[in-house]
């Protein structure tokens, strides 16, 4: 693999975690860990005629990771609006920063970078829930996966912390799997932002899971990823949707809207006081507004159906917090209207739809909390408590 050549800044604060990074995870890991009987369908990627990659999913290749660019998903800050494409021809792996794929290069660039730890999501991992509604064979590539990131970063020292992909098709398959990655030394669980049979995050049939992460005492985050056609936005043409690549970026944040505002739509939060739910790339300049639309809705007429004994905002913040953008202008007031508690920041490395600047925003965002406390709280502690990290 080689590496793309990059000068690394160090953070001047220090204590600081990433709550989102990511890693190119071997292609090979399904069809390596998972059970025997899976084994010949397991996701894996070949090249078509052209020579270009794609992802095959249950023995059928993908709709829409095909055509190559897997080699772009390492790409942060090397391909711009202002510096061409993507080359679809580089393979997946090939000329990565520092730290993408193995875990002591990635040890390595947290000292370069003075972050103490990293949590840690996948690349191809996040996408291949848009191609298969088999639920058995989705829980079995959510646990290869898992096994396989057990194994990378168990030589971490606890700096590398894995979290396990659970998929919503089975929630008591997703319950047990999370109780078995846990033991392994997962801090958590995520699921993607849509669920193949459609209900509800909040839905009461998820219940199984909620109350497995309470018992567990670690977080459930909602990270987005790759969304099935019949997820996007149904008030335009589809036809120019699936043409507007920019726009389907830029609006794939509101499902995980969508699925805080059904947590508050079921009563969760008063079935499982404990529970802690994380919000993953999807900024945090919304909050604030959403919130007060939720508490706005609650009060009306149209809140009296809504199972709640306190206004949303209330279980906000006690049961939810929210991984920003270090270079959000609106951050810091975010911070000062819904509290330092409640927020974490991320990387998004090394994924090329964020810029490569993140530890000098981190920065500008630390000038302007004068608040020591304040500032660690976001730049690390809060990742710490809501993990039950000892690092």
């Amino acid at each position: 693999m080689a590496q793309t050549e990059e000068k690394i800044h160090k953070l001047k604060y220090p204590g600081a975690v990433d709550a989102d990074g990511h890693i190119l995870e071997s292609a090979k890991c399904w069809e390596q860990y998972c059970e025997a009987k899976y084994r010949a369908n397991a996701i894996r990627m070949k090249e078509d005629d052209e020579g270009l990659e794609y992802l095959e999913v249950n023995g059928v290749p993908s709709r829409v990771n095909r055509g190559g660019n897997f080699g772009g998903v390492a790409q942060m800050g090397q391909v711009t609006r202002n510096s061409g494409n993507f080359d679809r021809r580089i393979k997946y792996g090939e000329k990565v920063p520092l730290g993408a794929c193995d875990a002591k290069d990635r040890i390595t660039r947290l000292d370069k970078e003075g972050l103490d730890a990293a949590i840690i999501y996948p690349s191809l991992d996040l996408t291949w829930e848009t191609d298969t509604d088999d639920v058995e064979y989705s829980q079995a590539m959510c646990r290869a996966y898992n096994r396989w990131v057990t194994d990378w970063s168990a030589d971490s020292g606890g700096r590398l912390i894995p979290v396990a992909h659970l998929s919503l098709s089975d929630p008591v398959a997703a319950a047990a799997e999370l109780e078995r990655a846990v033991k392994a030394g997962h801090k958590g669980g995520w699921v993607v932002q849509f669920t193949t049979s459609r209900k509800p995050h909040g839905h009461n049939d998820h219940d199984v899971l909620f109350a497995k992460a309470q018992e567990l005492d670690v977080p459930l985050g909602i990270h987005v990823s790759l969304e099935p056609q019949w997820c996007w936005p149904g008030r335009y043409d589809k036809e120019y949707v699936r043409k507007q690549t920019w726009f389907l970026n830029v609006t794939a944040s509101d499902a995980i809207r969508h699925a805080l505002a059904s947590f508050m739509a079921y009563g969760t939060f008063d079935k499982f006081p404990k529970l802690k739910i994380v919000i993953l790339e999807v900024g945090a300049g919304w909050v604030q507004y959403w919130l007060d639309r939720m508490d706005a809705v609650y009060d009306s007429v149209m809140g009296r159906g809504v199972p709640l004994k306190e206004k949303p905002s209330f279980y906000f913040r006690r049961n939810v917090w929210v991984s920003a953008d270090p270079d959000e202008k609106s951050l810091p007031a975010m911070v000062d209207l819904c509290g330092s508690d409640r927020f974490f920041w991320a990387t998004d490395f090394p994924h090329p739809d964020h810029t490569g600047n993140y530890i000098k925003e981190l920065e500008e965002f630390g000038n302007k909390i004068s608040d020591p406390q304040r500032r660690r709280d976001v730049l690390g502690d809060n990742v710490r408590r809501v993990y039950n990290l000892s690092i």
